[in-house]
């Protein structure tokens, strides 16, 4: 395979942008009408998921062999979307038509070539990973049970699966929740596994999102979701694998923090666990909306935790970015960091943490296969907008 022809070509393509990414949808609906159900009415954000994804897999081909995961993943979550073997050679054919297109004389019978192995070769995997996973559903039913409002902007839903639905603290599973059809998003289980099965989900309202401000304000208890698998590994910390802990949390990037502090509380029960330090970085003060819980349960000797604010000079606490506060004058020898956030929070954390002398292996936060976003802006710095999680669909 020409990788150095494949991802010179892909680069070219990119520039086009959104234009590309219609094309491309527009060729598949046309030659298959029948695969248009499949997607969400409004196609804007798919677009964009879409060209992350790829761009991921072009840009690292030739690890891909070693390290199929991030496909492997993308194949197990297209179940959940009804995607079939069949769908493949469709989606390649678009694919392929969609690069013809805008490479014009570019686009030679070699270049088409290496495009169709390098598409084949991803297909593959997917495919084998689906097939994998067939002994598991494509999604999990579910049900809200309890709402609670907690802020003007964050609302705590509590799910219950019909079925059992397996999960560690600190993973994430999509969601699709029955006013936003076939926009499938992820959130984080706020709590360890509880023996009744049900779990808490923090749902923070973000300025212009398709589905969080509809998931927190307009879904009630009653209402039927979807869940897809369980996903993640940053943050699954196996027993006495490490002695010091840093979370760090911008907004509702929180939760699978604090799902992990709640299994450390379990855990602490019988056997030792590790010393953990937990920063919530919010805007202004009430958007502290654990704060009476988590002050709670510094009682535990080997908890503490500490509120961050931004944009409140108001409050009588600790002030600035989060990610800067958990850098500065804190002695990060032998500690893991936990992070959790924005795309923006992320980067701008990750940067404070390695600049303070943190190894970057000792820095861990989920991505999904996407990098963080741009660097943190002053207003962004503890807002929790949609964490980098959302897997691509392709067909």
């Amino acid at each position: 395979m020409n990788v150095e022809a494949l991802q010179s070509s892909w680069r070219l393509v990119d520039r086009v942008g959104d234009e590309a990414v219609q094309y491309f949808y527009a060729h598949l609906f046309l030659a298959h009408p029948e695969v248009r159900e499949m997607f969400p009415i409004r196609m804007t954000g798919q677009r964009e998921k879409f060209f992350a994804a790829l761009g991921r897999i072009v840009s690292n081909v030739e690890s891909l062999a070693a390290d199929p995961e991030f496909v492997a993943q993308l194949g197990r979550d297209h179940r959940r979307f009804g995607a079939v073997g069949a769908h493949y050679p469709a989606a390649g054919a678009s694919l392929l038509a969609t690069l013809a297109h805008f490479l014009g004389p570019r686009w030679t019978d070699e270049l088409a070539q290496t495009w169709t192995d390098a598409y084949y070769a991803v297909a593959d995997i997917m495919i084998a990973a689906a097939d994998g996973a067939s002994n598991t559903p494509a999604w999990w039913d579910a049900e809200i049970v309890a709402t609670e409002r907690r802020s003007i902007d964050v609302t705590v839903h509590t799910v219950r699966p019909h079925l059992p639905f397996e999960y560690a603290a600190g993973q994430s599973m999509a969601v699709e929740i029955p006013q936003r059809p076939r926009l499938w998003r992820y959130y984080s289980p706020a709590n360890a596994p509880r023996p009744d099965g049900t779990f808490d989900l923090h749902i923070q309202v973000v300025d212009g999102g398709e589905v969080s401000t509809t998931f927190a304000r307009q879904v009630r208890p009653g209402d039927q979701i979807r869940l897809g698998s369980p996903v993640g590994t940053a943050f699954q910390i196996p027993a006495g694998a490490v002695d010091n802990l840093l979370l760090i949390a911008g907004g509702s990037g929180l939760a699978p923090l604090r799902a992990l502090v709640d299994h450390f509380t379990q855990e602490a029960q019988h056997s030792p666990v590790p010393r953990v330090q937990l920063l919530h970085g919010v805007r202004t003060s009430w958007n502290l909306y654990d704060h009476e819980a988590l002050t709670a349960l510094t009682e535990n000797p080997w908890f503490s935790y500490t509120p961050v604010v931004s944009e409140d000079p108001g409050f009588h606490g600790v002030q600035g970015a989060v990610g800067a506060v958990a850098a500065r004058g804190r002695d990060l020898t032998g500690t893991t960091a936990l992070v959790c956030g924005s795309p923006a929070m992320v980067k701008a954390t990750v940067s404070a943490l390695a600049t303070a002398g943190m190894p970057r292996h000792a820095i861990r936060f989920e991505t999904f296969g996407q990098a963080p976003g741009p660097a943190a802006t002053a207003r962004g710095t503890n807002h929790a907008g949609p964490r980098t999680m959302e897997a691509a669909q392709w067909t």
